[in-house]
């Protein structure tokens, strides 16, 4: 069995404001519709920050659901394709939007980590793999992650800094130039 959800937002904030509202929160929304058991909490976190993504909303709110969907067992990855699949739907800002806020929550930081992986963890699509298969074309390394392969083809480009093709170069930004060197 699921852990019940339990809120007093509503009363801690707005109990003597608006009692009524207040109960709609915390008895009625977070004691019922979230506790209901039809589906489960990670699926009901899911929705509620793709119906947050759609109506444009990205204050606290929307905050405090992408870490609910973090407790509740949705990954980095996981995310990252809902917030992706969402962005299609709903509009190219409203996801850039939300990708600010689920890249904070879902950076996790470890002493253990390279460079490299600390790097990773400040960005929000993978660095993937040395871009070998394109290498001749580029001084310097670059690295290719396949975002989606399904119907077209989307891969994210790291380049190091300092990295050179035959457009233009890629300058490090604050620091960023021991970022990638491990």
């Amino acid at each position: 069995m699921e852990e019940k959800i339990k809120q007093t937002a509503g009363r801690d904030q707005l109990g003597e404001f608006s009692p009524m509202f207040a109960h709609l929160n915390d008895d009625i929304l977070f004691g019922e519709v979230w506790n209901d058991d039809a589906i489960d909490l990670k699926t009901k976190c899911i929705v509620t920050v793709v119906s947050l993504m759609a109506s444009g909303i990205t204050d606290a709110s929307l905050g405090y659901h992408l870490q609910n969907a973090k407790n509740h067992g949705v990954t980095k990855e996981e995310i990252a394709a809902i917030i992706t699949h969402a962005t299609m739907y709903v509009g190219w800002p409203k996801g850039w939007a939300v990708f600010r806020m689920a890249k904070e929550i879902w950076n996790e930081e470890s002493p253990a980590l390279t460079e490299k992986e600390k790097y990773q963890n400040t960005i929000f699509f993978p660095i993937g793999q040395p871009n070998d298969a394109f290498a001749k074309y580029f001084v310097g390394q670059s690295y290719i992650a396949p975002v989606s392969t399904d119907q077209v083809m989307i891969f994210n480009v790291t380049f190091e800094p300092g990295c050179r093709n035959n457009w233009h170069i890629h300058h490090a930004k604050s620091g960023a130039d021991k970022c990638l060197s491990a």
